[in-house]
Order: C-alpha cells, then structure tokens, then sequence
C-alpha cells in the first residue's frame, strides 16, 4: 500500500528522460547523504553511551561517504558511476507502475533534512564565534604575507564578530525555512547564494572545506530547482503559474507516528546540538587553548638581551637562535619570533582535542612565529614549553622565570638540545587600530 496519495489525482506525466534522470538521482543522493557506513553508526552510537561533547555532534551533521578511501570529490565520482549503472538497471527491477512523483517527493525530504543539519550545525558555530576565532596577539605580530591565504580570510571574518553572527544566522534561518515543505524555496533560494559564495571562497582562498560547501551548494540548487521554471515564468517571462499541488497523505497511523518521531529525533538533535555548542563556546572553544596563560604575562614583548651558551647575541633578523619578540598569550601559549627556518602547519586546526597541544589553530596556517604550549609551576617558577607544530615536536625548553618588574620577564633555562638559554623581554605597550577602530579619537 502506498504511504500517501496524490490529492490531485494521478501523478503527473513523466517523460522518459526526465525518469531516467530522477532514478540517477535519487541513487546518486542516497549514497551521499544517506548515512550508509557503518563507521557513522559507531560513532553516534558512541557519542551517546560515552557521553557527548559538541564536536561529536558536529561531525555527525558533516557526514560524507568515503568510497574506497577516496575523500571529497573523488567519493562523488565514484558514487555517479553507481547511480548511472544502478538507474540503467533500474528498469529490470521495475516491477510494477511506480509514482515518480512519490519517488521525488520522498528524495526532496531526505536531502531538505540533509542540507538544514548541515547549514544549521555551521550556523551555531558561527553564532558563537568559534569556527573562526578572533586572531590572537601572536597573530597581530605576524607579518601579513606569512599567513596562507585560508588564515587570511578566517581572520577578515573574525575581526567582525558581529558580522560572523550575521552569517551564523543567515544558515540557521535558511535551514529552518528548509524543514517546512512550504517555505523550502525560500530556504533553498537563500543557501544557492550562501553556499556559492562559500564555495567560490574556499577555491578562491585554497579552503579545507571545498568538497564539503560544493556538496552543500548541489543540495541547494537540486532542491531549488523543483520551483524554478514556475519561479521563471512569473518573474521573467511574467506568465501565469500555478504552484504546486502535491501534497502527501499519510494514509496509515503507523506512517504517521514514524514521521513525528522522525521529525522528533532530528528536533532533538539540533537542540542538542545547539545547546552543546553555546557550552562549548562559553567554557572553553574548542579551536583555542583552554588552560589559562601565566597570571599577568598577557602582551607582546622586545627580547632586549639574549644569550646562547653564555654568549651574548646582539638583537638580529636573520640570526636562527637569537628571540627577537615574544607574546605571552590570555592562554598557555607563547610564540617566539626567530629566524629559524620552520616547516609550516598545512593543517586547518579543526578538530575537537582535549590537550592544548593539539589544539592547533592558531598556529596552523601560518609562518614567521614558532608556537609552543606551556605548562607552568608558579610556585618553583618553572616554565616548560613544547612546540604545537607536529613537524618540530621534539623542540622544547625547560626555563626558570623572575619579573623584577611588572613590565620585565626573565626566562633562563636550556632547550632540547641542552644548550643553555637567557632572554631578558620587555613588555611592549601599544594600541592597536584593528581594536580600536576609527569611531573614537585614538591617540599613540
């Protein structure tokens, strides 16, 4: 028996081309955006027995198949030569008179459901500016062309947390308008023009995300277009057009109750979902540190004398040992300006980690700078430091540390080589236009 019926009658008149392109389609969708791995399962099934944090749910919204270890696009080709040999066997299979108006109806709910999950889970996180974090002080310091292209456009964002919260909410009302069946085209129309342009950034900025946004952006504009010809005649052509007439039926009580339920879960999920990311956001972002830095140390920093081995270096730009600056971060991170040669961080520091070593963000991306997570004993005085950058783990250094001063910091110690290490820094103050803006008289 049917799950609903036409409430205009018959389905409408399928062509026979038009048919073949909707079964390439629907077997095309339902491999990617249909949860066919059981490596998924695993991990929802995890999430919710081990206790859950924000980024487990956040993957889940992002999931897309992985076909024969090929990642992003190189999964879509293989799943279109699946679908094209699924749909030209499709007619042996073909049994009995199908509604081809069912069968699009059906794969529209999946990929409306599909695409909200995935703009709405991107729209918290931007909502609560996590997914692009404001540029931290080690990052005010860097020389602008030190920065790939990626870092420089999550931070031309993150100057602007309002305008971030802008964009959060633009993808949170999209999806929403999304889940309604009567407002999907609004919900679409709007994400054709979000998600290009997000699409268009990540080719254009050499983004991590370019398979993902390009995903999201087919969704769209497949969704989309089940209203664009009417779209077309009344607005260009200014032509009468009717709407749609198809509405489902859910004849039997059973159906009915899978769909609330249905509609439940994925309710749930994103309540979840968002209530998971405001505590993520208010306690410790995922993508920063979240050990607070050494009490009053926050600032940047002139090394003023530095010894190596017990010999003096006069201040340098292209010595590889001598400090040149330093930032003590809000965070237990500092940065040291040297003119070491360093093998940069291609990553793009996403990723839910619980040590603050492998949170990498602000230092993948980004040259000029080497990062190092510290851990301090304010009693003994004692600093350890660790390189963030995976390529230069093993570089270290064990220090003592004095303020003379609220202004002055000096650090004595040795680094993984044994070499010994005397750095007097100097607390530089300054104002900074990007904080201050041009609304209010600055004076230097």
């Amino acid at each position: 028996m049917s799950f609903f019926n036409l409430s205009a009658g018959q389905s409408g008149n399928w062509k026979g081309y038009e048919k073949i392109i909707l079964r390439f389609f629907i077997l095309y969708f339902i491999l990617l955006a249909v949860p066919l791995d059981w490596k998924f399962y695993r991990h929802l099934f995890s999430t919710f027995s081990n206790g859950f944090n924000f980024y487990d749910l956040f993957i889940l919204s992002k999931y897309m198949p992985v076909f024969f270890s090929l990642e992003g696009f190189g999964s879509w080709i293989v799943a279109a030569i699946i679908a094209a040999i699924g749909s030209a066997a499709w007619p042996y299979f073909e049994r009995r008179a199908i509604n081809y108006d069912t069968l699009y109806y059906w794969l529209r709910v999946i990929l409306r459901y599909r695409l909200a999950a995935g703009v709405i889970a991107y729209g918290l996180i931007k909502i609560f500016p996590m997914q692009m974090p404001y540029p931290s002080l080690s990052n005010l310091h860097t020389n602008y062309g030190d920065f790939f292209p990626w870092k420089i456009y999550y931070h031309t964002l993150a100057v602007a947390p309002g305008y971030e919260v802008f964009l959060g909410l633009v993808e949170v009302i999209a999806g929403v308008l999304l889940i309604n069946r009567r407002t999907v085209t609004f919900g679409s129309g709007i994400l054709i023009g979000y998600t290009g342009n997000v699409f268009a950034a990540n080719i254009a900025y050499d983004g991590a995300e370019l398979a993902y946004s390009a995903y999201l952006f087919l969704i769209a504009v497949f969704l989309f277009a089940y209203d664009a010809p009417r779209l077309y005649n009344l607005l260009v052509l200014r032509k009468y057009a009717t709407a749609s007439k198809f509405r489902p039926v859910f004849s039997e009580r059973g159906i009915r109750n899978i769909r609330f339920a249905l509609k439940s879960v994925f309710s749930l999920f994103i309540l979840l979902l968002g209530a998971a990311t405001y505590a993520n956001f208010a306690n410790a972002p995922y993508k920063l540190p979240a050990t607070p830095g050494l009490k009053g140390s926050y600032g940047f920093y002139n090394v003023r004398e530095f010894r190596l081995n017990n010999r003096i270096i006069p201040y340098s730009t292209t010595d590889p040992n001598r400090w040149q600056n330093v930032v003590f971060e809000k965070w237990a991170t500092i940065s040291i300006k040297i003119a070491k040669p360093l093998r940069l961080d291609a990553s793009s520091g996403e990723g839910y980690y619980e040590a603050d070593i492998d949170r990498n963000f602000e230092s993948s991306g980004v040259g000029g700078r080497r990062y190092y997570s510290f851990s301090a004993d304010t009693t003994a005085n004692t600093l350890l430091l660790k390189n963030k950058n995976k390529h230069h783990a093993k570089e270290t250094f064990q220090l003592q540390f004095s303020r003379p001063n609220d202004s002055t910091i000096i650090v004595k110690g040795v680094n993984e080589k044994n070499d010994s290490i005397y750095a007097v820094m100097d607390k530089i103050t300054r104002k900074y236009m990007l904080i201050e803006g041009r609304r209010k008289p600055v004076k230097l």
